[in-house]
């Protein structure tokens, strides 16, 4: 018999934390061809919604793998909280301070094919877990990180793992090149690694109870949608979740308090307060299958680690960054994360770039999180304000959106997205095509392998990419748009030309995140060697 403690198992990549950022890491890896093992102390994915939707950049990934027509058929309707109020007030009972519509953002305007999706992190988990499979992860839940040893040279490069089965106690070792951590926002593997967070820090340590209540009297014929409490303790809020009996409550965990030791009769208790109707029957709804726990702790609070990689391995989604909740950043910067790092691992695994490649993860996110960071504390400033709203300053919508879609790698200020034109380290902009009868959005091309896109005048182009693939081992996708023998052609009254910021016989070469990595705005002497220098400054090889 094989002895556990001696077997090591080998495998590419080993992701720790089984939440959407691990699971959406497992999954962008898979669309790559990466096999990866994703371990997760729970035994089972949580009940509870957490966040309540991704924003329609995080969207527009999910796209890419297949994910999006599932996710909008596992969309939850009470979190379309455009048709819902937000209000202020001291209980839900009490008189208001403020209320108003909840303002889902939409910040799309036509800039993208995707819109907010309003999914709850349980069932996006279910999704991504059953997707994560597909394309080959293992998954091990109820397995916890024991310990791990990083070496980065010679043949001996890789991170050695003690993982351990919660439920037998079990212990086996597995190997792989790299190690992602995506253990949460007090993460064991970043604070073994001796990596330091700046920023405010951690606010609070909340509660949040999924339960079950008519709140009818406390609403007062108000459709109900997000409420900022002041009872049992400031800044506590209330959520739908399906808009009629089931509700999300988080407040402040009560001073000399754990988790552990709060009963149920305390949470009831806590609930009653914020509602302000001492009687209200309260049911609890647990997060795990029975013995599990009955309700969570999450810590709220504004923070970036100094550093996102430590040798082979990286911090992604909250081990990276704490955000405030407002504004529903959290989730989506984390799966962000997973991208922008999936894309980066494949290559180098692949052998098409050199090491370097990775660290360009932190230059890249880093600035990114703390953008997002001040943007949802000053959201979070305004609406637990003593009136909810806030003061002058740049429209909220467009910070918003700017935010979502305008973030750029690299020198520069962020670009409000109806202004994105191609520019290198910018989001590539949507443009709708007709292929073969069929409208796609160009964003449709990217996302296995770098595309070189070109306008009705670079047949020069397409014909380079062909020669530089063969030269470089380095896959680029070609695309025409326009022009004769194309395949593809503009479909809403504007071309690539106009749409990218080139002429008709320009380029631009897009990653498989969907960035600008190179543009050129005409033609060039010699487009293979142009293109090539191109191809390997974005796929660096020592």
């Amino acid at each position: 018999m094989s002895d556990p403690k001696t077997d090591v198992q080998q495998v590419p990549v080993l992701v720790v934390g089984g939440a959407v950022t691990g699971l959406s890491t497992a999954v962008f890896l898979g669309w790559h061809g990466i096999r990866s093992l994703v371990v997760e102390r729970h035994p089972d994915t949580l009940s509870h919604p957490r966040s309540r939707g991704v924003n329609p950049r995080t969207v527009e990934l999910y796209r890419q793998v297949g994910l999006e027509e599932a996710i909008w058929s596992e969309a939850s309707l009470a979190t379309d909280f455009s048709k819902l109020l937000m209000i202020r007030a001291e209980t839900l009972a009490g008189p208001e301070m403020f209320s108003g519509p909840t303002d889902q953002p939409d910040p799309t305007g036509g800039v993208s094919p995707c819109e907010w999706a309003p999914i709850d992190q349980d069932r996006l988990e279910h999704l991504l877990r059953g997707r994560a499979a597909e394309l080959g992860a293992e998954l091990a839940f109820g397995t916890e990180l024991v310990s791990f040893e990083q070496s980065d040279g010679g043949e001996d490069a890789g991170v050695t793992a003690v993982l351990r089965d919660t439920a037998s106690g079990q212990e086996r070792t597995v190997r792989a090149a790299y190690l992602v951590a995506a253990d949460g926002s007090r993460s064991p593997i970043r604070q073994e690694l001796g990596i330091v967070a700046d920023g405010p820090g951690e606010f609070a340590t909340t509660l949040s109870v999924l339960f079950e209540a008519d709140l009818s009297q406390a609403a007062r014929g108000r459709d109900v949608g997000v409420c900022y409490l002041d009872k049992p303790a400031p800044s506590t809020i209330l959520f739908a979740h399906d808009g009629k009996q089931r509700w999300i409550f988080a407040t402040a965990m009560p001073e000399g308090e754990t988790l552990e030791t709060i009963t149920e009769d305390q949470a009831v208790e806590l609930v009653r307060a914020a509602i302000g109707q001492p009687d209200l029957d309260v049911r609890i709804v647990p997060q795990l299958p029975a013995g599990g726990a009955k309700w969570l702790s999450f810590i709220i609070g504004a923070q970036v680690a100094r550093e996102y990689r430590r040798g082979r391995v990286f911090l992604v989604g909250d081990a990276a960054h704490l955000v405030p909740p407002t504004g529903g950043f959290g989730a989506s910067l984390g799966i962000q994360d997973a991208n922008n790092l999936a894309w980066k691992l494949a290559a180098v695994l692949d052998g098409e770039s050199g090491p370097e490649l990775l660290d360009t993860y932190q230059t890249e996110r880093h600035p990114v999180a703390w953008m997002t960071l001040q943007q949802a504390l000053g959201m979070m400033q305004e609406r637990t304000g003593p009136d909810g709203e806030g003061g002058e300053g740049p429209d909220p919508a467009e910070a918003y959106s700017t935010t979502v879609f305008g973030y750029r790698y690299g020198e520069g200020p962020p670009v409000p997205p109806h202004a994105l034109r191609g520019e290198p380290g910018t989001r590539a902009p949507h443009l709708e095509l007709e292929r073969a009868g069929e409208r796609i959005s160009v964003l449709d091309l990217y996302g296995r392998a770098p595309v070189l896109l070109t306008a009705e005048g670079g047949r020069a182009w397409t014909d380079a990419a062909a020669v530089v693939t063969a030269q470089t081992g380095v896959r680029v996708d070609a695309h025409q748009v326009g022009g004769p023998g194309a395949t593809l052609t503009a479909a809403d009254g504007r071309g690539v030309a106009e749409a990218y910021g080139i002429g008709a016989d320009g380029a631009v070469l897009v990653r498989p995140d969907g960035f600008v990595a190179w543009r050129s705005e005409g033609a060039a002497a010699d487009p293979a060697a142009t293109l090539q220098e191109a191809v390997r400054t974005l796929y660096p090889r020592t």
